[in-house]
């Protein structure tokens, strides 16, 4: 068992994990700042709180999943009008293939973490299962859910 409270180990930490993780928030927040946000917010929780983890596997877990509650929170503050209007933030032009990560921003949390665990960071449906504590058959229900109503999404975009 690690203890995270060292220099050492959170600076291991942000080098290996954060940009995976603010990839991770940006495809569920609308804006690069609510993502850092969220990163930042999480890696303060590990200092603090000076969290133990059993293994590599389960640091990299539990970054995942408390990125993800933590981007959630974001979210939910800022859909009931918890934050002011000038963080929400505002949005320009989407750049290239930022449209696909826009309606996956849309799309109820579940299938959304799941897609683009396995889509964009390219993790397999074992390794989703084991860093959100899932089973392999939830997260391939999850995965064929997610493709059909992204499907259904996009076919609405195109009529």
């Amino acid at each position: 068992m690690v203890s995270y409270g060292t220099n050492d180990s959170i600076e291991r930490l942000v080098e290996t994990y954060s940009g995976m993780l603010l990839r991770l928030a940006a495809s569920r927040l609308k804006n690069t700042m609510d993502a850092e946000d969220a990163v930042q917010e999480v890696f303060l929780y590990l200092i603090e709180h000076q969290v133990t983890f059993r293994n590599k596997t389960h640091e990299k877990a539990w970054l995942i999943r408390a990125t993800l509650h933590r981007a959630s929170d974001i979210r939910r503050r800022a859909y009931h009008g918890d934050l002011p209007l000038e963080e929400v933030g505002e949005r320009g032009e989407d750049p290239p293939g930022e449209s696909l990560l826009e309606e996956l921003r849309s799309m109820p949390e579940d299938y959304a973490a799941v897609l683009y665990l396995f889509y964009y960071e390219g993790y397999s449906i074992r390794e989703i299962a084991s860093l959100l504590n899932l089973s392999q058959s939830a997260v391939g229900v999850r995965l064929h859910r997610g493709r059909n109503l992204l499907r259904n999404i996009l076919k609405e975009d195109l009529t």
